[in-house]
């Protein structure tokens, strides 16, 4: 009797239709500024326009964020070209830390050269992160390795260290807003990836990239080298949606404090893409506000 009973039941369930959900969605977190550079915090979805490769798409969803919680990588270069400024990734590092970790955010931090040395994994606290480095200050080099054992000759692999930072611990955390800052001069000489790697790991995991650019001048002047690693971090940045800084300029507080606050409140949108093809091609993704406001995304995605 039960078997027949279960046999009942599974010819009942095979009659009933079966419901299909598109989860063909693409997200995107994006940040509003006025025209004096305050972020706007009470827009609708009706102020914006969203293009992909030019044409207009429906927003199928449309939210503001306010006090979410962060998922950060930091990543610090301490190879030769930054051996001057290693005082001072450490007074920066410990800025950042006190101005923006909270309670619920968690951060990794990685001291980079030829190796990507996983210095402290995810932790809520700011104190047991500047701990765990100044132990590596202090040429303590027994930490995990990130990513795979590579035999780099060469002494700055910056792509790799945003690579597997992204791949190996960002994209695979928890919910909330997730993001890289890297302390660095933006030059490479030993990666097994490139900057496109790099960018396409961000976009795809949502990991906005903000750069704290350190340069020494030679002659009062950036090297070739110094504008190449300029215009690198720039362009990682700006891809994935944040933000890059040269260091010694400015207030570094107040930039960790804009960077907190972009992080924290910023607005979500999602859209069914009309080019439904999943061919791996790269999707431009324009964000168009209405007149008097600027936005802050990642400039599209790969339609895998």
């Amino acid at each position: 009797m039960l078997a027949i009973l279960c046999l009942a039941a599974a010819a009942a369930a095979a009659d009933e239709p079966r419901i299909r959900v598109d989860v063909n969605l693409v997200n995107m977190a994006f940040t509003v500024r006025d025209a004096h550079g305050a972020l706007a915090g009470d827009l609708s979805k009706d102020d914006f326009e969203v293009l992909e490769d030019g044409v207009p798409q429906q927003i199928s969803f449309f939210a503001r964020s306010l006090d979410v919680p962060l998922s950060l990588a930091l990543i610090a270069d301490v190879s030769g070209s930054q051996e001057h400024f290693i005082k001072r990734h450490r007074h920066d590092m410990k800025e950042f830390l006190q101005d923006v970790l909270m309670p619920r955010d968690r951060a990794f931090m990685v001291c980079f050269g030829n190796h990507l040395r996983l210095v402290s994994d995810f932790s809520a606290s700011g104190e047991s992160l500047m701990d765990a480095l100044g132990h590596f200050d202090h040429g303590d080099r027994h930490f995990p390795e990130l990513g795979p054992d590579e035999d780099r000759e060469l002494g700055t692999a910056f792509y790799d260290a945003l690579y597997y930072a992204v791949t190996a611990r960002l994209a695979a955390g928890e919910g909330g807003r997730r993001a890289l800052i890297v302390f660095s001069d933006g030059e490479d000489n030993s990666s097994a990836h490139h900057m496109l790697d790099a960018i396409e790991a961000a976009q795809t995991g949502d990991v906005r990239i903000f750069a704290m650019r350190y340069t020494e001048l030679r002659h009062g002047q950036l090297t070739a080298r110094n504008k190449y690693g300029t215009s690198v971090m720039e362009r990682i940045a700006r891809e994935t949606g944040g933000a890059d800084f040269d260091a010694g300029l400015g207030n570094v507080r107040a930039i960790f404090r804009q960077i907190g606050e972009e992080l924290r409140a910023s607005y979500e949108l999602a859209y069914v893409p009309t080019n439904a093809v999943r061919d791996g091609s790269f999707r431009k993704v324009a964000i168009r506000p209405r007149t008097g406001f600027s936005v802050r995304a990642k400039t599209g995605y790969f339609a895998k």
